[in-house]
């Protein structure tokens, strides 16, 4: 079951980063972003570094880090340090906790594009998903080199994530392959009509029927019914 995520205090993905560095030491914010970045976390999650001070900020507002000091070196502005707080790392632990044990709604880029992939001819299609499939077996090679290399210096604990990267790339891969092999021998089901929809314009009656139905708003207990007046007022703007 997919859930929504916790409400936290501070929400961003890039504060959970920042509280994973401050649990190794106390470090000021140049510091932390620099850590950070040598470290990669800016692969693993999807943050913005201009919301940095800001999260920064948010963080000891509500006190999951808090400032134990201020240095100065020639002249250079005053850099504050900070550390974790007891509240931080309680934080830092749930969070984890959530992540790995529970699945979330996420919509990776590749998904949006399948679900618009009848806009593209079939050949077209079946072209663009084999490119894709060769870049993929590429990028799979060059990973798997660097993680054996790390391998060997790097403790495997501190890894587990470039192995799961692998591990969904292995996955799309077989998916890819085992798609294509429908699209090239022409067992995908509906091929026929997709093909003649792009080669003659016409809109065959089995996706007319579909599309009909697939956009036809269904009644569901979390959806109070519309109010015709309003949604006419809505659309006249």
């Amino acid at each position: 079951m997919v859930t929504v995520p916790k409400r936290r205090k501070v929400g961003n993905l890039l504060a959970l980063a920042v509280l994973s560095a401050l649990a190794q030491r106390p470090m000021h914010p140049y510091e932390i972003a620099t850590a950070l970045r040598a470290w990669g976390k800016d692969q693993d999650m999807e943050f913005k570094w201009g919301s940095f001070y800001t999260v920064i900020g948010n963080l000891d507002k509500h006190h999951l880090i808090e400032a134990v000091e201020s240095l100065r070196e020639g002249r250079r502005p005053e850099r504050t340090v900070y550390r974790i707080t007891d509240a931080g790392r309680a934080e830092l632990v749930d969070w984890a906790r959530e992540l790995v044990s529970t699945p979330m709604a996420e919509h990776p880029r590749f998904r949006a594009g399948l679900s618009v992939l009848a806009a593209l001819h079939p050949d077209e299609a079946t072209r663009l998903l084999r490119q894709r499939l060769d870049l993929l077996e590429a990028a799979i090679r060059q990973d798997r080199e660097t993680l054996d290399a790390h391998l060997r210096e790097i403790p495997r604990l501190f890894l587990v994530e470039s192995e799961y990267d692998l591990a969904m790339r292995d996955a799309e891969v077989a998916w890819l392959r085992a798609l294509l092999a429908e699209l090239t021998s022409g067992s995908y089901p509906g091929l026929g009509a997709w093909r003649a929809f792009h080669e003659t314009g016409e809109m065959p009656a089995e996706l007319t029927e579909l599309a009909e139905k697939t956009h036809t708003p269904k009644a569901s207990p979390d959806t109070p019914p519309t109010n015709t007046a309003e949604a006419s007022t809505d659309s006249t703007g």
